[in-house]
């Protein structure tokens, strides 16, 4: 099972290399990672998704805790967490029955034709990870063009006062 850090750094250039250099010389794969703006214009979060052991989690925690420009640095539990992904899949359609085909699965799965266009189709999909793996594979025989993903973004379920 993956596991999800979230960290509030600094919002400046040279950060995200500190940070995704740490999990390189430590030869950390990382399996997703999400950078954006905070709700304080000075701070970002970088929300990583990595596939290790707990002891293995503690250490990155601990060794990210001592980079310059770190705020914070949070273990996310998958249970106490809202998590989400975004994928844009571009797929290629052959006749009318494939692309009504897509769309009734686009909308079993609630997400959104975006671009409708001769030979393909884009749909915007938001979810966990797992949900946007199920509409891929249901999707794929008819032939993906293109796929971009976001990466997980994360937040703690609750209000945190510090």
């Amino acid at each position: 099972m993956w596991n999800i850090i979230s960290a509030l750094v600094e919002n400046k250039p040279g950060v995200l290399f500190r940070v995704s250099n740490m999990f390189r010389s430590r030869n950390f794969n990382i399996e997703s990672l999400s950078v954006g703006p905070t709700e304080q214009s000075d701070l970002s979060r970088i929300t990583v998704t990595i596939d290790t052991e707990e002891h293995v989690i503690e250490q990155i925690v601990k060794q990210l805790r001592k980079l310059i420009d770190i705020v914070d640095v949070t273990q996310l539990t998958i249970d106490n967490t809202v998590y989400r992904e975004l994928a844009l899949l571009k797929l290629k359609v052959d006749d009318s029955d494939s692309r009504m085909e897509i769309i009734n699965l686009t909308n079993i799965f609630r997400g959104k034709v975006v671009d409708n266009s001769k030979g393909s189709i884009m749909i915007e999909l938001t979810g966990k990870p797992d949900k946007i793996d199920a509409f891929w594979s249901l999707v794929e025989h008819y032939g993906v063009i293109q796929l971009a993903r976001t990466g997980v973004s994360a937040l703690p379920r609750g209000a945190i006062y510090e």
